[in-house]
């Protein structure tokens, strides 16, 4: 356990410097069949990209909240780790009235308009594909985000003991939720090169720990499963020894 390691970000730099070509995020949607799988240094390159955009494009700030109305997806997870560097709080499911700006999937557009700063959507598609039509009063993040540089650096250091995360009524520091995943680790028994499969969704801490930070504080990775319900039981017997999975949270 590295002490300078005290936010979701200081990890995922980690992770980066340690074995930069292992796998870090395998994402499935078993309703549409897709597959997409995410190198550490890709997640790295999609968070850098993400937190540029945060920073420059929107111009996000430390403190600022960030009303996040996105499911259990690779792309919410890339989110997650731009808020934490650039020190924005990522209010999962949060009120967007309450929020300085809202990033929200295809489903969330109507709530989402209560937002009156920036707004961006994500359609969720394969691939990371944009919308055929940008929704009106939203910026498409497959349409600004290519664009964005490569390497991310924030204008104000972020502060480890701030808020990071809001979710299910409960607010957590960087520090806390750095300190809460590696605790939530050990109870799943992940390790250095440990593979998790998650089935749960992101509306809460536990599906949050084991569908991101929990294999990520661990050195791990996480098989992240959407939809999970519609995949047959055997198929899924079948998953597990494909992605080498060492444990589940279904």
């Amino acid at each position: 356990m590295n002490a300078s390691e005290r936010t979701p970000a200081d990890l995922l730099r980690s992770a980066l410097a340690a074995d930069p070509a292992r796998p870090l995020v395998t994402f499935y949607d078993d309703a549409t069949g897709e597959r997409v799988e995410l190198s550490v240094a890709t997640f790295a390159n999609w968070v850098a990209k993400t937190s540029n955009l945060l920073q420059d494009g929107l111009s996000a700030e430390p403190g600022d909240r960030l009303a996040l109305l996105l499911p259990a997806h690779w792309q919410t997870a890339v989110w997650l780790l731009a808020c934490s560097s650039v020190g924005v709080v990522a209010d999962v499911g949060g009120d967007p009235a309450a929020a300085d700006l809202v990033v929200s999937g295809p489903d969330t557009l109507d709530a989402a308009r209560a937002c009156s700063g920036e707004r961006i959507a994500l359609a969720l598609r394969p691939l990371g594909g944009r919308f055929p039509q940008p929704p009106e009063g939203f910026a498409d993040y497959a349409v600004e985000v290519p664009g964005q540089g490569d390497r991310f650096a924030p204008y104000v250091p972020v502060d480890a003991d701030a808020p990071a995360l809001a979710v299910g009524g409960v607010e957590f520091t960087g520090a806390q939720l750095v300190k809460r995943a590696r605790a939530d680790a050990a109870d799943l028994g992940l390790a250095p090169g440990s593979r998790l499969l998650s089935g749960h969704g992101y509306a809460n801490w536990e599906g949050l720990s084991a569908g991101l930070y929990a294999p990520l504080a661990s050195g791990g990775s996480v098989v992240l499963c959407r939809n999970l319900d519609r995949l047959p039981a055997q198929d899924l017997e079948k998953r597990i020894g494909s992605e080498r999975v060492t444990g589940t949270a279904v």
